[in-house]
């Protein structure tokens, strides 16, 4: 007889009292919770107009401007003092004007590679300092040639500024107010240049053209301290490798390959040559009969700059409407508008073509270099480097050269001259860059 086992019993029964396990699959357990990962950074968009990064950008380069095109063109307002104090002619006289743009125009190119490697507001800083230093040896010079050597280093020294400032621009501005920025800026270089003028004519006028020149050296040298107080830190900018001579020849060439890039450097290399030798000039043809104007009255017609202040940014929203291509088109027309009253012996008509004509400029002016950053998609500094190699070449050629034909031929051959350069320009930016082409529009749409 089998012998009771009571916890056998009790294990049974409490088997058969389990409930059944429920039909399905048996769930997998959960896994632990993955760590937080880092977000993804978002792309730098650019500073957006209205905000305070914004506006220091633009006040910042615009001190920058009258730093730089106070100095460069320090001696225009004085030519004919400066001519007859140093008994030199009209057109050796100009040469302290072409030299300085001589001498930016040949390190614009080499300005842009060294900010591709320290950055854009490295390079400004160095650019700018060192050209108010050599500004204020500008009075200093005992003789013509050693004037001339100055003057060129200086602009040596400048050609760190405008390309760079441009790049910077399109790297730092929202891409959708790049053209306003763009017309800001030229609109603050107008009034860099014109304070360097209105500053030089009456001293010059009462102290000599040596006064005429440190009073202007020392207005840029209190701009150049502001725009290196207010200028915000790059965060747009990468640092480019070292490509070699090689890589920098075919970045330049394959700029030099695009037509629409190749149209604004001829532009800007017509366009400032003629503005220049009209500004150059103008000065002589007034100080002499029928109009006798004195240095100071002749320093006022520097005054038409204004209307290039308000054109660039006008403009600049112009290009959202009607397009770049049909904007630049416009300023070239009134620039031949302008020049056409100036043929009159009545002074009044000559100041209001002046006023027409610097409006033009500085419209198309506005355009053409704000376009660079946009056609290029890489090698930007580069690109606007070559437009700024054409603009002051065309300056120091073309400036100096219009005396020549002013002084053979007078103010009427002077200023068709400069109405065929116009001309040419608009049937070129009219072919290279045809209406139907998107990309003529503004940046808040699709450009051709």
């Amino acid at each position: 007889m089998p012998r009771f086992h009571p916890f056998r019993r009790s294990a049974a029964t409490a088997l058969a009292a389990a409930p059944a396990p429920a039909a399905g699959p048996i769930p997998a357990a959960e896994p632990a919770a993955e760590p937080a990962r880092p977000s993804t950074p978002q792309p730098w968009t650019g500073h957006a107009k209205g905000s305070r990064a914004y506006g220091r950008v633009l006040t910042a380069l615009g001190f920058a401007g009258v730093a730089t095109f106070a100095q460069l063109y320090s001696t225009q307002a004085v030519l004919p003092i400066l001519a007859s104090d140093l008994r030199v002619t009209a057109a050796e006289a100009a040469l302290t004007i072409s030299l300085a743009t001589v001498g930016l125009a040949a390190t614009v190119l080499p300005w842009s590679f060294a900010a591709d490697r320290i950055g854009r507001v490295r390079a400004m800083a160095w650019g700018i300092s060192a050209a108010t230093v050599l500004g204020l040896l500008v009075p200093l010079a005992p003789t013509f040639p050693i004037l001339l050597g100055l003057r060129m280093l200086e602009g040596m020294a400048l050609g760190g500024i405008p390309a760079i400032a441009i790049a910077y621009l399109n790297e730092e501005v929202n891409k959708a107010h790049a053209a306003l920025a763009s017309g800001s800026y030229v609109a603050g270089t107008t009034l860099g240049g014109l304070a360097g003028r209105i500053v030089a004519g009456p001293a010059g006028e009462l102290w000599g053209w040596r006064a005429a020149a440190l009073a202007v050296s020392v207005l840029a040298t209190a701009a150049a301290v502001i725009f290196l107080l207010l200028v915000p830190k790059a965060q747009g900018f990468t640092a480019a490798e070292a490509s070699g001579f090689r890589g920098a020849l075919g970045t330049l060439a394959g700029h030099a390959r695009n037509p629409r890039l190749l149209a604004l450097y001829i532009q800007a290399f017509l366009l400032m040559g003629g503005f220049v030798a009209i500004y150059n000039y103008l000065g002589f043809r007034l100080s002499g009969e029928p109009f006798n104007l004195p240095a100071t009255a002749i320093s006022l017609i520097f005054l038409a700059y204004l209307s290039g202040t308000v054109s660039a940014r006008w403009a600049a929203g112009l290009t959202v409407r009607f397009g770049r291509r049909n904007v630049l088109i416009a300023g070239t027309a009134l620039m031949v508008g302008g020049l056409a009253l100036t043929l009159t012996q009545l002074l009044p008509l000559i100041l209001l073509g002046l006023l027409v004509f610097t409006g033009g400029f500085f419209a198309a002016h506005g355009i053409g270099a704000g376009w660079t950053g946009v056609i290029a998609s890489s090698g930007r500094a580069q690109a606007a480097s070559l437009y700024n190699l054409a603009y002051y070449l065309g300056s120091s050629i073309l400036g100096w050269a219009g005396g020549l034909v002013f002084q053979t031929l007078g103010w009427t051959a002077l200023a068709l001259t400069v109405i065929g350069l116009a001309c040419t320009t608009a049937v070129i930016t009219a072919v290279v860059h045809p209406s139907s082409a998107r990309a003529a529009r503004g940046t808040v749409v699709p450009a051709s």
